[in-house]
């Protein structure tokens, strides 16, 4: 089994919003600031892989081809505005298809058996990216796009997503909600961007219970949002058997971050990844990673260097990763009813 797998490219640096909006918080900084991180610590003994560019074949398993077109057109013709958070340069096609395209290469290595566990660093986002519009810093959904072609190529029925960024997955959840082949948990503040993922949507169809939302108020800290992890989110996700995990893994949850009011701090991102981990173990799948948000570019990098050694299974601190206590929060008992309904949570 091959070490740790960490995909990037340096197109991920080429799209910046900043040339049309000033002062925009999606930044080549943060990844600037990441790998300077990492490359302090010889990237943790991880291996390192240029990500690949996606096709556009393997963006139309869950977008629409006109989609597609637009946004290459759109960064053909110098770039532009795509909506009011949502802006494309000459090179932004690009460093999205390689965003897109890293995810898919990572979960091609871990179902080939090359790693067990491996993190994707790349921008622009995905999660927001619905299946026929760039919004939300997102062109291209890549998580959704790796889980699409995981399943297309290797056969899967049943692949587990994580998105724990503080915003709501709202392209993930949309693009698989009528589909049992994807379990959906995205836990997010609400009210925030972009106003989706009430707790009583679970998907519709043959994908009713299929979609797990945990909207979570701002000012909520580790406590509630871990015992939501651990008493609905895992639970969940250890009855549904997967094959494969990924995890969208955005950071603007952090207390520090600008863009939310969340209180989370880096030993719950590290909690998350253990949990995360434990189930990957007992489920017996591959583990992917693939980052989304992030906007303190320090507290990014500081958080995916304390992650990693614990997704590879190097602890040397379990005793400090957090649990979730009880809170007595009306929200757990809500969430706990509303997926009882599917799943064996509490």
């Amino acid at each position: 089994m091959g070490r740790p797998l960490y995909l990037s490219h340096p197109a991920s640096l080429e799209h910046d919003p900043r040339l049309l909006s000033p002062g925009h918080p999606d930044t080549p900084e943060r990844l600037l600031a990441l790998e300077a991180a990492l490359a302090e610590r010889d990237w943790l003994g991880w291996e390192r892989r240029l990500a690949p560019a996606a096709s556009e074949a393997q963006l139309e398993l869950v977008h629409d081809a006109a989609h597609v077109r637009a946004v290459r057109e759109l960064c053909e013709a110098g770039g532009g505005a795509i909506d009011a958070d949502t802006f494309v340069g000459p090179r932004s096609y690009e460093a999205a298809l390689h965003a897109a395209g890293g995810a898919c290469e990572l979960t091609r290595a871990l179902l080939a058996g090359e790693a067990t566990v491996g993190f994707s660093g790349m921008r622009p986002s995905g999660h927001h990216a619905e299946r026929g519009r760039a919004m939300g810093f997102c062109l291209f959904d890549n998580v959704a796009v790796a889980a699409a072609e995981a399943i297309a190529s290797a056969d899967l029925q049943r692949v587990f997503v994580l998105d724990w960024d503080v915003h709501h997955g709202n392209g993930t959840a949309e693009i698989f909600r009528t589909r049992r082949d994807v379990l959906f948990a995205s836990l997010h503040q609400s009210p925030l961007y972009p106003g989706t993922g009430p707790l009583h949507d679970a998907g519709t169809g043959e994908g009713e219970g299929y979609t797990i939302n945990l909207p979570v108020p701002p000012g909520t800290g580790p406590e509630l949002w871990m015992e939501l992890v651990e008493r609905v989110v895992l639970p969940a996700a250890a009855a549904y058997e997967p094959q494969l995990i990924l995890v969208s893994a955005g950071f603007d949850a952090h207390a520090a971050d600008p863009l939310a009011q969340c209180l989370l701090r880096t030993e719950t991102f590290v909690a998350m990844a253990a949990r995360v981990r434990d189930l990957a173990a007992r489920s017996g799948a591959p583990l992917g990673v693939v980052l989304e948000g992030g906007y303190d570019a320090d507290v990014l990098a500081e958080c995916v260097c304390a992650i990693l050694p614990v997704l590879a299974g190097e602890d040397g601190g379990q005793e400090a990763v957090a649990s979730g206590r009880a809170t007595s929060d009306p929200l757990v008992a809500r969430a706990l009813e509303q997926f009882g309904r599917w799943w064996p949570v509490g």
